[in-house]
């Protein structure tokens, strides 16, 4: 979402699908603690909530509708906050339960991962000496064999379920830059229309490391591309969230924070809130002299459905 006015729009994404229950006490997994961390993190700031589901039960990852329907309604009545419903929040079911919660929402937005790849975590397994849940080690350690499957077939089918039918506009994650090149490739055949949102992805096992010379490849890259057929935004996982958000505002982009991406404030430190992270990364905008956009503002640079046309 490229800056009107000065303005630099911050997403929040609330859980996500790595990190386990044991990782921190602030990950939110039922859904009361979703909506209430949602609620919290837009009257913080954020203007687009990035939205997972989980297991109320024992926190794992879950693709039922129902599970979102037990905080969506609610996020909605009280905000005004653009709802980004998550396409990839399962690296082991078909696109067609992945995109099923969006089906049933309908909401403004849902994002959209731009390739296949390695997507992997395995590595956490090692920090903990034991978990909350029986079923968090064999899942982190698993996915070093995880492939998250998105083919052109699978994109095209996300396009024409949601952007055609539901109007949703899609926050096109991309992991490394062979993915720019996936998504000029639909642009190019017809399966998107500029401007499209971009969304840099840095830091993820299987993707494109978090080196800050690597976010300026990827920029000058997506101009290369796209010209000023784009708006963007950037992510960086764990100890890279800030600091590359910063770099982010002062490169004309904006920003993504939350517990999907990092447990922590700073190093060593947890997070106690997504709504804790937000006011840092507000803090940091307005100290460099920007302003942090409102829901409103987003509607009008990504001409949004509106919240009037979600389904709930």
């Amino acid at each position: 979402m490229k800056k009107i006015n000065g303005k630099v729009a911050i997403s929040c994404a609330v859980t996500g699908a790595i990190h386990t229950p044991t990782m921190s006490d602030a990950l939110p997994y039922t859904a009361e603690d979703i909506a209430k961390q949602a609620i919290d993190a837009a009257n913080a700031g954020a203007a687009v909530l990035h939205l997972h589901a989980r297991n109320p039960i024992d926190g794992s990852v879950s693709l039922d509708p129902d599970h979102f329907l037990g905080f969506v309604p609610k996020i909605r009545e009280q905000t005004n906050a653009v709802l980004n419903i998550s396409t990839g929040g399962s690296l082991l079911t078909t696109i067609e339960d992945r995109i099923k919660p969006s089906e049933v929402i309908s909401p403004e937005m849902s994002s959209l991962n731009m390739g296949s790849m390695n997507f992997s975590f395995h590595g956490l397994a090692k920090r903990y000496k034991s978990f909350k849940f029986d079923w968090e080690k064999e899942y982190i350690e698993n996915s070093e064999g995880y492939i998250f499957r998105n083919t052109f077939k699978d994109i095209a089918q996300v396009e024409r379920t949601l952007g055609r039918e539901h109007r949703v506009k899609f926050e096109h994650e991309c992991y490394d830059v062979g993915h720019l090149y996936n998504l000029k490739f639909c642009m190019d055949t017809g399966l998107f229309k500029a401007p499209v949102f971009i969304q840099f992805i840095f830091g993820i096992l299987g993707g494109i490391g978090a080196d800050l010379d690597n976010l300026i490849f990827m920029k000058r890259t997506a101009d290369r591309l796209f010209g000023s057929n784009y708006k963007w935004s950037v992510m960086a996982a764990g100890a890279a969230q800030i600091p590359f958000a910063t770099q982010a505002v002062m490169m004309g982009g904006n920003v993504r924070v939350g517990l999907e991406d990092s447990l922590f404030i700073e190093r060593g430190t947890l997070a106690t809130s997504n709504a804790q992270q937000v006011e840092k990364v507000r803090r940091l905008i307005e100290e460099l002299g920007y302003e942090v956009a409102s829901p409103d503002d987003v509607r009008e640079m990504l001409d949004l459905k509106g919240p009037q046309a979600l389904a709930v």
